[in-house]
């Protein structure tokens, strides 16, 4: 079967990487989203796995539908009883691109009608009870074609299960991922984070240097249907747990707010990782580290309101002057919204990458090789 993995823009080659390693079939990317072929234990493999992707869907099928009678027919052929017990729940959401059918509650409607009539008609009754558990049907309409699938992951995967709350503007677990992964940090080498807020990016950190899967302490969507073995999801971690590494990292998370750091340390004991970071009470205007190799992976104030922005150009230019004293091999990753982030900082990128954090685009600014 086709499985699907939407994901950030921008984070398309990161996640077909994760699918390639993760030995998967056919593994193409186009704009936010990954495909690729795979089976019922791969579903499992994937929503335990992915860093970076934020949710695994299940192709049911394709099919051009310039109309609502289109779209009505090509719903009603697809084979949903094969998935769908008699009292599963199946509410349907979606998106209409650049298609005629533009309104989506509308194809909302039909799309319900038509999977309700197949399946009426499967289990020869005319009202579906919908009390058992939830088969969430999504579909997409791009240039007049509609593809339908099943999402297997309920939660988004940026939902890992260990951040209680957080302050302020949050960042998803899954870009924390990516930008980890950008600054091809393993393990090895210092990690830290001047500006970790509630631990995000350093948890990820942690989590990417022991090789633990990102899935392994939630539950997901497909986990209780009836036509999914319970055994792939057992094989699937203990799998992921067998590749786990033990060792001693340098780990290191910063903030100028006390209530940030309890706040971090709490969630890092969630992740079970508090054993490899260490978060301080620290000014990032004053950060510096002597050791030769690191990476330094950060997101900082934006300032998206006026006087907030002059504030934010402000902690830019100290940071950038603290940097300026770190030694030359060390990688420093900074994602940031903010237009004039490099002339406060003091010195153009090195390189450059367009990343959305949730609706709004940023930059990721790279320093070092």
């Amino acid at each position: 079967m086709t499985l699907t993995v939407p994901c950030l823009f921008g984070l398309e080659s990161l996640v077909a990487d994760e699918m390639k390693r993760l030995q998967l079939q056919n593994v193409r990317a186009e704009n936010g989203r990954v495909h690729c072929e795979g089976s019922m234990a791969d579903i499992a493999r994937l929503n335990i796995n992915l860093r970076c992707g934020a949710r695994v869907l299940m192709e049911l099928g394709s099919f051009p539908a310039k109309d609502f009678e289109a779209l009505f027919q090509g719903v009603l052929a697809l084979p949903w009883e094969d998935f769908i017990p008699r009292d599963g729940e199946f509410p349907v959401k979606g998106y209409s691109l650049n298609s005629t059918l533009h309104s989506v509650p509308a194809c909302q409607a039909i799309v319900k009608k038509a999977s309700a009539k197949r399946l009426g008609n499967a289990y020869g009754c005319e009202t579906l009870p919908e009390t058992g558990s939830r088969y969430q049907i999504q579909f997409a309409i791009i240039k007049d074609q509609a593809t339908l699938y099943l999402d297997t992951s309920g939660e988004g995967l940026y939902k890992r299960g260990y951040r209680a709350r957080n302050m302020g503007a949050p960042l998803r677990e899954t870009l924390a991922a990516a930008l980890v992964t950008l600054s091809r940090y393993r393990g090895k080498d210092p990690f830290c984070d001047p500006f970790c807020g509630s631990g995000t990016i350093p948890i990820e950190a942690a989590l990417i240097a022991k090789n633990r899967a990102p899935g392994l302490d939630r539950s997901f969507a497909a986990q209780k249907w009836k036509n999914m073995d319970s055994k792939l999801w057992l094989d699937a971690a203990d799998e992921a747990m067998d590749k786990e590494f033990h060792g001693a990292y340098d780990i290191w998370g910063g903030d100028i707010d006390p209530a940030a750091i309890e706040l971090a340390k709490h969630n890092a004991e969630l992740a079970g990782v508090e054993d490899c970071i260490r978060f301080e009470v620290a000014d990032a205007g004053k950060f510096h580290r002597d050791s030769e190799y690191g990476q330094l992976v950060t997101n900082p104030p934006y300032g998206e309101r006026l006087l907030e922005k002059k504030e934010a150009e402000e902690l830019y230019r100290v940071f950038g002057a603290a940097m300026r004293t770190m030694p030359p091999k060390w990688r420093i990753l900074v994602l940031s919204s903010h237009t004039e982030f490099e002339r406060c900082f003091g010195r153009p990128a090195d390189k450059k990458r367009k990343l959305y954090n949730g609706m709004l685009k940023c930059d990721v600014f790279q320093y070092g090789k």
